[in-house]
């Protein structure tokens, strides 16, 4: 097939597989489209087959890590650490004024640790309880989870797939990407709080429902869990000086609580692989490969042009509005795999706005990120989903996104002043 005519199958292969990935009808599997468009991407000849096993070799590692961690924070929801949560919320909150806060505070914790799918999957849930419970309005809390499981997933490698595939680009270790990202993360998640104290005013002053339930007794701390991803956390920062990468710390994580689950009879071999969610794996793997036809197509040249140079203000600015734009239009996912390249020889300043610009930019759109689709599915599954339309979701995001992103980016060229990249 000739070049034009693959590079042209490449881009069409891409908006399908986006378009299935945001509509999913009848619920099948993104992997249905994604794989069937990498081996067809392989066939035109828009990659080769070293391309693809190249691009496989670069997503491996992260798919493995994305894995380690889906099945650690559904042991964890199995030990009941999510649901000693929800208690908490409940218990604390008697001062309506309070929840929101520790919605945020809780939320961010959950995203940086254990990841933004975590929060999407496993903490809203809990949210949607613990609001029955005590009767207030839901929306300012569901927001906040979508929210902050794109914002909040700033602060460390292990926090978003985006962050994954760019960590090793971005050439710092474990301690210093957290050191250079706190500081926005906290300008972030403010600006968020911020912004929702005063767009959910009404809901949050209203009355609790006459009929609201006592939370009741308090749910027992699963501490074997606790203390088992706080030794995960801590090897994802120990294991590093000694050699050790963090998948290999996520994944001692995981199968501590898989053998203990195993023994107790609380889960099974089959239990165990669904949880790694192998067909979304497939999809991760299959989307890079895609993007690989798109980018060598040429869309990397045209971006190129694109894309400032250096790592002054201006510059790194100028990378996230554009990281920004390009995740609200084909996804974070995708926009990481195609600018990463453009920007990593500007060093790890650039990558860290890049970064920025894909978990922040997400929260304009519905399609802006893969969390942000599930978080809609986990809505409708609640029964939310007619109080919860595009129109609000847009008019918060231009609230929250624009004002967000130049605030946090100017916080990492502050921290990169201090610091040093």
């Amino acid at each position: 097939m000739s070049p034009v005519v693959a590079d042209a199958v490449s881009v069409v292969l891409l908006v399908v597989v986006l378009a299935w990935a945001v509509i999913r009808p009848r619920g099948l599997p993104e992997a249905v489209v994604a794989v069937p468009a990498a081996v067809l991407v392989i066939a035109v000849g828009a990659v080769s087959p070293s391309g693809a096993a190249d691009e496989a070799a670069l997503l491996g590692p992260v798919v493995g890590f994305l894995a380690a961690v889906l099945v650690l924070a559904r042991l964890c929801d199995d030990e009941g650490l999510f649901q000693a949560c929800g208690q908490w919320l409940a218990h604390a909150s008697r001062r309506r004024g309070t929840l929101l806060a520790q919605v945020f505070a809780l939320a961010a914790a959950v995203t940086a640790v254990l990841s933004l799918d975590a929060t999407v999957v496993l903490l809203t849930p809990v949210v949607f309880a613990t609001v029955a419970r005590i009767g207030a309005r839901p929306k300012p809390y569901v927001y906040a989870t979508t929210h902050l499981a794109n914002t909040a997933s700033l602060l460390l490698p292990v926090s978003n797939l985006t962050n994954l595939l760019a960590f090793t680009a971005a050439g710092l270790s474990f301690t210093r990407f957290a050191a250079l990202m706190l500081l926005p993360w906290l300008v972030a998640v403010a600006v968020e709080y911020a912004v929702f104290r005063r767009f959910f005013a009404a809901d949050l002053a209203a009355p609790l429902a006459a009929e609201a339930r006592d939370p009741g007794p308090p749910v027992p701390v699963p501490v074997f869990a606790l203390v088992t991803v706080c030794a995960t956390l801590a090897g994802f920062v120990v294991g590093p000086l000694a050699g050790v990468e963090p998948v290999w710390a996520a994944a001692a994580g995981a199968s501590v609580l898989a053998v203990r689950a195993l023994v107790r009879r609380r889960s099974t071999p089959r239990a165990l692989v669904g949880a790694a969610a192998p067909a979304f794996l497939a999809f991760v793997l299959a989307l890079g490969i895609v993007v690989r036809g798109v980018v060598d197509s040429g869309l990397g040249s045209a971006l190129g042009h694109l894309v400032p140079s250096g790592t002054g203000l201006a510059a790194l600015l100028g990378i996230a509005a554009l990281a920004a734009v390009l995740a609200n239009l084909v996804n974070n996912l995708p926009a990481v795999l195609v600018l990463l390249p453009l920007v990593e020889g500007s060093g790890p300043g650039a990558v860290l706005a890049l970064l920025i610009g894909v978990n922040i930019g997400p929260n304009l759109t519905y399609a802006g990120s893969l969390a942000t689709l599930l978080w809609r599915r986990v809505v409708h599954a609640h029964g939310a989903g007619g109080d919860i339309g595009l129109g609000e979701f847009t008019r918060l995001g231009l609230l929250t996104v624009p004002v967000a992103l130049v605030l946090s980016v100017v916080a990492l060229w502050a921290s990169l002043s201090v610091i040093g990249g």
